[in-house]
């Protein structure tokens, strides 16, 4: 795996391991949100939020954008890219341990 694709993987695991942030990104999934719906729905404060949104923005999951009536409501949007970058790692993960088993399980049918 490059370099660059690795360190973009680890950014999207890091983002995910925290469930404020998993809960944030299901809530995303419908469709998008403004952050005073998205506290509400997830139960933060402002604050808490804030920093939340921070680390999906930085890893890739979440962009922000605002209306053209008024540039102080913040809409947030989950962004597709680091899902599909992690569901072909796990393609490729689960491929490898597929392949990995399939050799055992041969090696120990011919020992028998």
């Amino acid at each position: 795996m490059a370099l660059r694709a690795a360190a973009s993987l680890d950014r999207t695991l890091a983002a995910l391991a925290d469930p404020h942030r998993r809960r944030i990104v299901e809530v995303l999934r419908d469709h998008p949100r403004r952050a005073g719906e998205l506290a509400a729905e997830v139960g933060l404060n402002p604050p808490a939020l804030s920093r939340h949104l921070r680390a999906l923005k930085v890893s890739g999951w979440v962009e922000e954008s605002h209306p053209v009536f008024d540039a102080r409501v913040r809409i947030y949007t989950l962004r597709p890219q680091p899902m599909a970058a992690l569901k072909a790692w796990l393609e490729q993960t689960e491929r490898l341990w597929v392949e990995q088993l399939a050799s055992f399980k041969a090696h120990v049918e011919r020992k028998s």
